[in-house]
């Protein structure tokens, strides 16, 4: 059974500290010569970037409610290997999960799931003796998590440091760590979080070397690493996206034509849900084809991905997928680049900040019409939040690529959470009543909402229909993560053969 060290980094609340702990604690074990495996529970795609650079490995999410509790563990596992030890960043407080769902997709629960300990950062700037308490309640509300000690972050001076460390000596958990306050390591914020790494690279460089810095010095280094060695072993494979995808063909094709008239919108029952990869092996996919996704004479697709600094949301697993279902993946800067990749077959556009670079997005007049083209010649297109406000006829006022008949502005609301959805109709992605968790973040309105054939109809919080299917586009404010579809990739692939 696989055994990686590893820690969960976890707070009583958001704001803690947690990412400022995590991303030093990644720096400081790689700057010792460890392989270091960074992963961040719940759907959020920039701390991860800090993540990456501390590390020197893509960032990954653990994400029990978008991709189901079964999978936490392999995915780890597959994100950590060849790793010496692996650094799990939590989410909110250690047991906040997702809204009326107990516990699931909390902290707490990857921390079970994973059989990890726990190391709880506590902002103590406004406390002295009540951390004892508080650290007592977090450590013993659920006897299945393993708080195996706290640092101490915010600390004002050598005598509140004396004050926190004499209270805390009667909760029976150890400091393992002290943190001054330090301005250096704080990171900007936004409308929607921290700043991305793509879009402050040297000063993002710098704010992780101070971290990992500060970790270092006010950290017990060796008791931390003999922490994570106390993790339990793993009774599940790695994840492998060849192996998830043999398990899940994708539904038959065709797919929607031009002009096809909207399908029922009334929800359908869950499909089966997709097995995990424990067990699964050969090199056949069991379709006829191989284990890099190609058939018998086939060659490789080319699949253009949108990034640069206005599309930096996605996760690693999607164009893993995309490759084992014999795609060619290639990235692509539209705010630099004035044509797709040649040979494009298929476009994701992930989310962002298109509203941040809505200037020049709208300035790069060729790749706008470029988009557009291939959207009008059939051709797959994927589109989550950013990527639907890309698609718009204009985004504040400014044009885009008007594949969408849709506005998209600014809002002063910010609209976040979990997300029930399923699929209306058929699409590039999935067939009708396919059903995903999915997760929604932003504070951008589209005008309307949705199509003649809506993307996906939201069964709660409430229920809605929403987003765009119109001949290969498939375009939603909804984060997907389709490690838990792994047909969506195969579909998608083959919808860019056949288009």
């Amino acid at each position: 059974m696989p055994s990686v060290p590893r820690l969960v980094i976890a707070a009583p609340s958001s704001g803690s500290g947690k990412t400022t702990v995590a991303t030093g604690l990644m720096a400081a074990f790689a700057a010792r010569g460890l392989a270091v495996s960074p992963h961040k529970v719940g759907p959020d795609y920039i701390d991860p970037g800090y993540h990456m650079l501390a590390s020197g490995r893509v960032g990954r999410n653990l994400d029990a409610y978008l991709c189901g509790p079964e999978l936490v563990g392999p995915l780890f596992l597959h994100g950590a290997r060849g790793c010496d030890i692996a650094v799990v960043e939590g989410v909110m407080g250690l047991y906040d999960g997702a809204a009326g769902e107990g516990e699931l997709a909390s902290t707490a629960h990857v921390a079970k799931l994973l059989r990890a300990p726990v190391v709880l950062v506590v902002d103590a700037s406004s406390q002295s003796r009540s951390v004892a308490a508080l650290v007592h309640g977090f450590a013993s509300w659920d006897p299945q998590v393993r708080v195996g000690g706290v640092i101490l972050n915010k600390v004002a001076s050598d005598r509140h440091e004396e004050l926190l460390r004499e209270a805390l000596d009667s909760a029976g958990v150890p400091v393992l760590g002290v943190l001054r306050r330090a301005a250096q390591v704080d990171t900007p914020s936004r409308h929607l979080g921290l700043v991305p790494v793509a879009e402050r690279r040297a000063e993002a460089v710098d704010a992780v070397a101070a971290m990992g810095a500060q970790v270092s010095d006010g950290c017990d280094i060796e008791a931390l690493l003999e922490l994570a060695r106390s993790a339990g072993a793993l009774a599940c494979a790695a994840w492998d996206a060849a192996e998830v995808l043999a398990s899940s063909p994708p539904p038959p094709l065709p797919v929607p034509t031009p002009g096809a008239a909207p399908p029922d919108p009334r929800f359908r029952p869950e499909g089966p849900r997709p097995q995990t990869p424990d067990g699964l092996g050969g090199t056949r996919d069991g379709l006829g084809g191989t284990r890099d996704g190609l058939g018998d004479g086939q060659r490789r697709v080319r699949v253009a991905v949108a990034g640069g600094s206005a599309f930096t949301f996605s996760y690693a697993e999607q164009a893993e997928l995309l490759t084992a279902a014999g795609a060619e993946v290639v990235a692509f800067d539209p705010l630099r680049d004035e044509q797709l990749p040649d040979g494009t077959a298929g476009l994701v556009i992930g989310g962002g900040f298109p509203e941040v670079y809505a200037a020049e997005l709208s300035a790069n007049e060729p790749l706008r019409k470029a988009v557009a083209a291939l959207a009008q010649s059939g051709a797959p297109v994927a589109a989550e939040c950013a990527g639907l406000l890309y698609l718009c006829r204009e985004l504040d006022g400014l044009p885009m690529c008007g594949v969408l008949d849709a506005s998209a502005r600014m809002s002063e609301r910010l609209t976040l959470g979990y997300r029930d959805a399923v699929a209306v109709g058929d699409s590039s992605l999935a067939v009708a009543g396919t059903r995903m968790r999915a997760h929604e973040f932003h504070r951008t309105v589209v005008e309307p909402g949705s199509g003649a054939a809506p993307a996906w109809g939201v069964r709660s919080p409430r229920r809605r229909v929403e987003g765009f299917v119109q001949q290969g586009v498939h375009a939603s404010y909804l984060h997907t993560h389709w490690a838990a579809r792994p047909g969506v990739a195969r579909r998608f692939v083959e919808r860019c053969r056949t288009s």
